[in-house]
């Protein structure tokens, strides 16, 4: 094994580590170099999500440590263009989740930051919201959103409300590259930040002022069945309070909640894999809506800044995708904004380049400009900021991407599960009321538009080696480019590498094919995985259906 590997093992072996699991889990992998090397053969990437890793022991693990750097990095990149900067934090149900946040607000305060920080957990949402809000220099919540329970993360945002753009990760990154894990770090006990007046807890007014501005994008306040049943669950996560508080508030009273999601459970003992986008997650949730005869489940993350739906269709439920959604809300809000004389002027709908093109044309039909932008919200909130810095803020109606994400309104600049929620419920309340379930809308969108399948693939690649192999498949794709997929030629093949309509540059394949068929292929950038987007349209969903299979078994071959 590499020699500088088995030397940053002892250096952490050696030290006196304020957490005693780290200690215990060093010990237990003496002599296993596989488990060593997985450790400590790099430091935990840093990039525009932050920080997300798996919890445990090393330079390439979630722990108090890689925590403290990272926020002593953040501080120094902060103190060099601010006087006083300040920032908001928060966190939500995973474990360590309010350590790591206790940590990182005692770094800051040592290195003289004003710290806002949630006495309890809070949706992702609300980190964006306090910043802006507070008039903060940034902020970190403490999440690795719907990953399994053994991850946690440390998102980092702007003094915009947005996660920190690429350029900004890259200074910070400089910033935290330079440092000594256990030498360079300035420290101070949370309890004494609080007591010296370094850092205070967010007060209960700016969670109300978040609630009111989720509440203010509704588009049908009367004249509507709000009594629908509906069932919902958190996951064990951040969503509880405030998703129920806005329903009820905004006259949905008739909630029930997953009894054995309902309390914060990083551990995630019912849903392994805690992401509204698979069915898993929802079993018990559709369990209940089953045994109450609900109308609608909503599912969030342990972060609440997705949501997953299934909605009644006569004795069955059927699961919604995040397309599916984001279509339905956006011919939604097109339609309610128009009857109510709300639209603005050159409307504009802000979508990332993986998500339905679909969207494009329920877009046209109504007059709005769509908006194209790289994977990850972040780059919906950032179009967001520059409409209002050229005083167009208005013109922004709706932002969504397929990975369940959606926001109506400029109040936060990061997808809002919340928000979310709110408008899927009045939507739905809004059709049943005359009558139409949601089924039958999102039919008559693919009547007038046309059948469209889009449909996601993961192939996981855990460890060093699989993140390698992760690489030579793109390398591979780029140095022989695909000229047929599935017996249909490539039209176009867009390689977001070399930075394609001003966009910045992203690790994103896409080819075009003929007969409004579309492949785009890009490594995530928070998992250990392979993503492939399909979007295929078709006369039917079974015609789609049968191009999709052929399509996904082509590929496959490549990334064996």
């Amino acid at each position: 094994m590499d020699e500088n590997i088995l030397s940053s093992w002892e250096k952490w072996r050696n030290q006196k580590l304020a957490d005693k699991d780290l200690t215990a889990e060093l010990e237990s992998i003496k002599g296993l170099e596989s488990e060593i090397f997985d450790r400590f053969y790099k430091n935990l990437k840093f990039g525009t999500g932050g920080l997300r890793g798996v919890i445990g022991a090393g330079t390439n693990r979630m722990n108090i440590y890689t925590v403290a750097k990272a926020t002593q990095g953040y501080s120094n990149y902060l103190k060099k263009r601010e006087d006083f900067p300040s920032v908001a934090i928060a966190y939500d149900s995973r474990i360590k989740s309010d350590v790591f946040a206790k940590v990182a607000a005692g770094v800051f305060a040592a290195n003289g930051i004003c710290v806002h920080i949630y006495p309890e957990l809070m949706p992702t949402p609300c980190l964006s919201f306090a910043v802006r809000h507070l008039k903060c220099s940034g902020g970190i919540v403490i999440t690795a959103s719907h990953n399994p329970s053994k991850y946690n993360g440390y998102k980092v945002y702007g003094s915009d409300g947005c996660q920190i753009t690429t350029e900004a990760a890259a200074s910070i990154l400089d910033e935290i590259e330079i440092l000594d894990i256990f030498r360079d770090v300035r420290e101070l006990p949370f309890e004494e930040a609080l007591s010296q007046g370094k850092a205070d807890y967010i007060r209960e007014e700016v969670v109300r002022d978040y609630l009111n501005a989720v509440a203010s994008q509704t588009l049908c306040k009367d004249g509507i069945d709000k009594g629908v049943s509906i069932v919902y669950t958190p996951l064990n996560g951040s969503g509880l309070r405030c998703v129920t508080q806005v329903l009820k508030d905004n006259g949905f009273t008739n909630i029930s909640v997953v009894k054995e999601q309902e309390k914060p459970d990083g551990a995630f003992p019912t849903c392994p894999y805690p992401n509204p986008e698979i069915k898993g997650a929802l079993e018990l949730g559709l369990r209940d809506a089953k045994m109450l005869g609900s109308d609608l489940l909503l599912a969030t993350d342990p972060d609440c800044d997705r949501v997953g739906i299934a909605v009644r269709n006569h004795e069955d439920y059927v699961l919604l995708s995040g397309n599916e959604v984001g279509m339905l809300l956006l011919d939604y809000i097109c339609k309610r904004r128009i009857a109510l004389g709300i639209m603005p002027d050159k409307p504009i709908l802000i979508k990332t380049i993986v998500t339905v093109d679909m969207a494009k044309s329920i877009a046209e039909n109504y007059g709005v400009q769509m908006i194209d932008v790289l994977t990850g919200f972040k780059f919906i909130g950032e179009q967001i900021g520059l409409l209002e810095m050229n005083g167009e803020d208005e013109r922004f109606i709706f932002g969504f991407e397929e990975s369940y994400g959606y926001l109506t309104g400029g109040y936060v600049r990061d997808k809002d599960g919340v928000n979310a929620s709110l408008m899927i419920c009045e939507m739905f309340a809004y059709y049943k009321t005359q009558g139409i379930s949601l089924v039958d809308v999102l039919d008559g969108l693919y009547q007038k538009y046309g059948y469209c399948l889009n449909t996601l693939h993961n192939y996981t690649f855990e460890g060093a080696e699989g993140h390698q192999k992760m690489q030579m498949i793109m390398q591979e794709m780029r140095k022989t480019p695909l000229k047929r997929i599935a017996g249909r030629n490539v039209i176009e093949a867009k390689d977001y590498l070399t930075g394609i309509n001003k966009l910045p540059k992203s690790d994103v394949l896409k080819y075009v094919l003929e007969k409004s068929t579309s492949v785009a292929i890009r490594p995530s950038g928070t998992e250990p995985k392979l993503k492939i987007y399909l979007s295929i349209s078709a006369e039917s969903s079974e015609a789609a259906e049968k191009i999709e299979s052929f399509i996904v078994k082509e590929l496959e071959v490549l990334f064996n």
